[in-house]
């Protein structure tokens, strides 16, 4: 009886320091998560508003001309840097079919020069500052459309050098480098490009035919800075990212814009890429010659695209 009295005695004692360890873990557990220092938790985005300003429209048809077809001084309401422009034969008939409330059509003001290094009596801006004013141009008016007009969606377009400056706005959305938030990233419904000297076949999609080829500044990618002013970016880092899908390449065969091969000689292709720009493929996409779609012309099938996004945009309410 003593032994049995002794052990369950033991047993009790045992039991209490057990319980008693295990509350002073517990205790020195929480007293550690309580002083340790707190993650703030992220800020939340603001719900977007419910209505906007009266001025501000449904769609903003943002349109980027090529290689000389636009000035830095140029009325982007009413542009007439030159009457002949590729993308006017889009953008006049879009501002015919609908309001500036539905769809305001903008296009970029910028240099749109592209100087023959090789050649000394060229005395046009060099190709890098001219892209340059052209994208800085570009994606400081999305923005601030954006800021003022948070429901306003997007519909960007370009040709030649106007393409590589819309390509490259929407690959640093599409890869939330800025001009938009990534939370805004839903209001571009849809970029078109037509002849982008940056192209690489899988990264967008490709309508009508689809060339092997690249863009000039993706052939000529591998030298960079070597010839001054005319700097070759290659290809874009990561795509369009989020936009992939929102982003629509035309691209006839054989135009070295953007179906260039492998070029060897840096000096020698920089003739080659001035001239391809005046070249009969590059400079008659509004005629069904070099490229087609079921009989449509490039700005045909381009006009038609914008207003099946401008169609099927929402109709924010206004204050």
């Amino acid at each position: 009886m003593t032994t049995e009295k002794t052990g369950a005695g033991r047993f009790r004692r045992w039991l209490i320091v057990f319980l008693i360890l295990v509350a002073v873990i517990a205790l020195i557990l929480w007293i550690l998560r309580a002083c340790a220092p707190q993650k703030p938790t992220p800020p939340q985005p603001p719900p977007p508003p419910a209505k906007q300003s009266a001025d501000c429209p449904d769609v903003e048809v943002v349109v980027i001309p090529g290689t000389w077809e636009s000035s830095a001084k140029d009325d982007p309401f009413n542009p007439r840097a030159n009457p002949k422009s590729l993308m006017l034969r889009v953008s006049s008939a879009l501002g015919k079919k609908y309001s500036a409330n539905r769809a305001r059509i903008y296009t970029i003001p910028y240099t749109a020069e592209f100087r023959n290094p090789t050649n000394l009596g060229d005395r046009q801006a060099d190709y890098d500052v001219s892209r340059r004013q052209g994208y800085m141009r570009t994606a400081g008016h999305i923005t601030a459309v954006n800021k003022r007009c948070p429901l306003t969606t997007f519909v960007v377009m370009g040709f030649s050098q106007g393409a590589v400056i819309a390509g490259d706005v929407a690959s640093n959305i599409g890869n939330d480098r800025g001009v938009l938030e990534e939370k805004d990233e839903h209001l571009v419904l849809g970029v078109g490009l037509i002849a982008d000297g940056r192209r690489v076949a899988d990264q967008q999609n490709n309508i009508g035919p689809n060339p092997p080829g690249v863009g000039a500044e993706v052939a000529l990618g591998v030298f960079g800075h070597l010839v001054p002013g005319i700097t070759m970016n290659g290809a874009r880092d990561g795509g369009f990212g989020s936009l992939r899908d929102r982003v629509s390449g035309i691209c006839a065969p054989g135009d070295l814009i953007c179906d260039s091969p492998t070029i060897r000689n840096p000096l020698g292709a920089v003739g080659q890429l001035v001239n391809a720009s005046r070249n009969p493929i590059h400079a008659m996409y509004a005629t069904p010659k070099y490229w087609s779609l079921n009989g449509a012309t490039a700005t045909q099938w381009m006009y038609a695209w914008a207003v099946g996004l401008i169609n099927g945009a929402p109709h924010p309410e206004h204050f």
